[in-house]
């Protein structure tokens, strides 16, 4: 029993000690396995890690090799560069040199000259000596007269050069001021169209029937004379069948008169308190129409704050006339010119427009003050607070004091323009001959005139002149001088051309 289980046990024993070496066998078979395995691993990676480390190296070199080269070739460039600036550079110094050498060799030779010029000086000092010594001695006249002569000789073609050339400038403004002033002004006066009324110093009030004439008349002529006396006008029957003509020279008296007589005759009752009544009611219109024309005078021109005696004052010009020209149109046609002439060269507008409708202001009183109508003119514009320039404008518009200004100027102009325009004034036949005849007398009163003529109305002057006496010089200083005897001598409105004509004909026969 105790053998049979001593025996089991060695079995088991034995069979457990057979699994333990089985179990280490596979164990170090196992751990060998591992260690073969983890060698190839290590050797693999090495390898690996060997072929890394020689692609790197080779890499590594390749591009060393390539910069090698890169830089090798930079500087390969840089010095053949460094090669060409060195040679451009020693040319520039060999052409320096050849410069300067070039310049050393002109100077020697300026040098060379320089001394010949000078010897040549001193020879010909002494021989400009000899012959004006000579000269002097042929001529018998000292040097100091001859160069008197010379000169005066100098001054006489200097003066005709200066003539030509005076002639020719005068032209060239002429043509140039010209078309500038035309194109200005021709703008001006076709913008600004004003009717002209003539007036006279009589009027005529038309009757129903002659029967009215006695009426007017009255008993032992109560009638007229009180019409007479409380207008100031002279009434004319006459003949005239069916009409009565006031004669006065204050034009707003006459239209007061004109206006109270027509009311008489178209009421029927004429007697000396009617009378009084109906001229009172005229006397009150007309005062209306004066204040209300010159309040349209005043806002046709653009003026808002001109002073109300002064807006009355101007309206009594409505029923003023000189030479025909119904004086308060011929101002706003004078404001119009002279505003837009300002207008055209920059001027001040306002200002020229102002003084233009104010110009004849003084016309309206001076028929009842002392003192002509610029200085009441003056007078009025400063009484009521104008200002300087527009009182300067008024006083110098007929040149009684010098223009100072570009507005006066332009006033002036446009007073002229207004007033010398055909048809704007009425003159007289004597008058016009007689200025026509002073043009032709100006004229022929110079030596060497053959005929001269007055044309275009007495607007030009045509001088013919003896071509031998007279050179292209001499005929535009004669023009120059008859215009300038012209605007002192004559009174004319508008201007006056002169015109110079110097004709040679020459004539051959061919045979």
């Amino acid at each position: 029993m105790g053998r049979t289980r001593y025996r089991t046990i060695n079995n088991e024993l034995l069979i457990l000690l057979a699994f333990a070496l089985l179990a280490f066998f596979l164990l170090w078979r196992d751990a060998k396995r591992g260690r073969k395995e983890k060698e190839a691993l290590e050797r693999d990676l090495e390898e690996k890690n060997s072929l890394y480390k020689k692609e790197a190296m080779l890499s590594a070199k390749e591009a060393v090799q390539k910069d090698i080269e890169k830089f090798q070739e930079e500087t390969k460039e840089r010095r053949q560069e460094l090669s060409r600036l060195e040679s451009k550079l020693t040319r520039k110094e060999e052409q320096l040199e050849d410069k300067e050498v070039a310049i050393t060799n002109k100077e020697n030779e300026l040098r060379k000259k320089m001394d010949e010029v000078l010897d040549k000086e001193d020879y010909l000092a002494e021989a400009i000596q000899k012959q004006t010594a000579e000269l002097e001695r042929i001529s018998g006249m000292s040097s100091e007269e001859a160069k008197r002569q010379l000169f005066e000789q100098l001054k006489v073609d200097l003066q005709q050069e200066a003539n030509v050339l005076i002639r020719e400038n005068e032209n060239h403004i002429r043509e140039v001021s010209n078309e500038k002033a035309k194109e200005i002004l021709t703008t001006v006066m076709q913008r600004c169209a004003i009717d002209q009324v003539v007036e006279s110093t009589v009027s005529s009030v038309s009757l129903p029937s002659d029967e009215m004439k006695g009426r007017i008349i009255g008993r032992e002529g109560r009638n007229i004379r009180t019409l007479e006396t409380l207008t100031g006008v002279d009434l004319i029957i006459d003949d005239t069948p069916e009409a009565v003509v006031l004669s006065c020279f204050d034009p707003v008296k006459r239209e007061i008169a004109k206006l109270a007589l027509e009311k008489l005759v178209s009421d029927g009752r004429i007697h000396p308190v009617r009378i009084e009544e109906m001229v009172n009611k005229a006397r009150e219109e007309i005062e209306q129409k004066i204040k209300q024309e010159g309040e349209n005078a005043a806002m046709d021109m653009g003026i808002m704050n001109l002073n109300k005696e002064l807006i009355k004052t101007l309206g009594r010009l409505y029923y003023r006339t000189s030479y025909g020209q119904n004086v308060l149109l011929h101002s706003l046609e004078v404001g119009h010119i002279a505003g837009m002439i300002a207008a055209e060269i920059g001027a001040n507008v306002k200002v020229a427009k102002r003084a233009g409708l104010l110009h004849d202001i003084g016309k309206a009183i001076d028929q009842v003050q002392e003192g002509t109508h610029i200085e009441l003119g003056v007078e009025l514009a400063r009484k009521y607070g104008e200002r300087e320039d527009v009182i300067h404008a008024i006083e110098a518009h007929h040149d009684d004091v010098t223009a100072n200004t570009i507005e006066a100027v332009l006033v002036k102009l446009a007073d002229a323009i207004s007033a010398g325009r055909p048809g704007s004034r009425r003159d007289t036949l004597e008058i016009y001959i007689k200025r026509l005849q002073k043009l032709e007398e100006i004229a022929l009163s110079y030596e060497g005139i053959k005929q001269s003529f007055a044309v275009q109305a007495g607007r030009e002057v045509r001088v013919i002149v003896q071509p031998d006496k007279f050179d292209d010089a001499a005929s535009s200083r004669l023009a120059r001088d008859i215009a300038k005897r012209i605007e002192e001598e004559l009174d004319y409105p508008g201007q006056i051309r002169v015109t110079v004509v110097r004709e040679i004909r020459t004539t051959e026969i061919a045979k």
